[in-house]
């Protein structure tokens, strides 16, 4: 069994490849087990690594040293493969993957922990041809968060500041759009402000629609937000992000299902934890266990309700 260690040294803004190499290091001195650490260098070169690896070793534990976009990177490489698992080892800024743990997401940053850690099959969105192991979504969300980074990298604004200036620009764009929604029954043609389908809890650096969502049932929690005014968007959000949608019923719409079809009058951005794609139709379908995951040694412990079936 092989571990590699994937490092993005762009995340969270400065370059961490010496400080992962010092800990891994340290952490292999009593152990006898291959490692590799890998530094990227470019967009889905994570994901490319993975799967040159694939075919070079009987078995290989994947470490997404980054953000939630390194992670996805990861993901992408490792899903459906029976001999590959993967987690997130944190670097990055956002980590939304890891903050659904609530107090047990300090164990992702234990490197011993990690290399100590159980395997775990959980689902997976099937996107566009991409995957997503967090959260999907479309609209005025997708467009906020796939845009955020353009004004997180100004130094006097920095990554929260980055996405009060998002939210500002492209509401000042428009909330809306229109947009053919279908999953299940439902089958709707209407002007939306966002759909968000949800296989994890939390996403946009810390929005939390839906807390009771599972990533190991085989189904996803989605929310359709109607058309609404700027003002009425600005005093429902903090339900929308605390995870009090079922309480707007009258603009929102909650479902539960396994696959997921929306089409838009012209091309726009789909947000796939923190990653975009671009498109004029959208396909999801929920991917039961197809994806291991690490679980650090210690995960359940400290959380009271806690995103996998442990």
């Amino acid at each position: 069994m092989k571990h590699l260690f994937i490092v993005n040294p762009a995340a969270g803004g400065h370059d961490a490849t010496d400080e992962v190499s010092a800990r891994v290091k340290a952490s292999f001195q009593g152990r006898s087990e291959p490692y590799e650490i890998y530094v990227t260098c470019g967009p889905r070169d994570a994901t490319r690594k993975i799967r040159t690896e694939l075919s070079e070793s009987n078995g290989l534990r994947v470490y997404a040293c980054g953000g939630d976009g390194t992670f996805n990177e990861c993901v992408c490489g490792a899903a459906l493969q029976p001999d590959v698992a993967v987690t997130p080892f944190p670097t990055g800024t956002g980590n939304d993957f890891c903050r659904q743990f609530g107090s047990d997401a300090v164990l992702f940053q234990d490197l011993d922990a990690l290399l100590d850690g159980t395997i775990h099959e959980i689902d997976l969105i099937s996107c566009n041809g991409s995957y997503s192991a967090n959260i999907c979504s479309v609209g005025i969300d997708a467009r906020i968060g796939t845009s955020v980074h353009k004004y997180s990298k100004i130094p006097i604004v920095g990554g929260a500041g980055g996405y009060v200036i998002s939210a500002a620009v492209n509401a000042f764009k428009g909330i809306s759009s229109n947009m053919h929604v279908r999953c299940g029954r439902y089958d709707v043609e209407a002007k939306q402000s966002l759909v968000c389908a949800c296989n994890g809890r939390f996403y946009g650096g810390g929005f939390n629609p839906s807390p009771d969502a599972m990533m190991d049932d085989g189904l996803m929690d989605i929310f359709i937000v109607k058309k609404v005014s700027l003002l009425t968007f600005a005093r429902l959000i903090k339900k929308y992000a605390d995870g009090r949608a079922d309480e707007l019923p009258r603009y929102v719409t909650h479902l539960r299902g396994t696959d997921l079809y929306i089409e838009f009058d012209g091309e726009d951005v789909i947000n796939l934890d923190g990653e975009a794609l671009y498109a004029d139709t959208v396909s999801m379908h929920l991917l039961p266990k197809a994806l291991r995951l690490i679980v650090p040694a210690g995960l359940g412990r400290g959380t009271p309700n806690p995103p996998l079936c442990l």
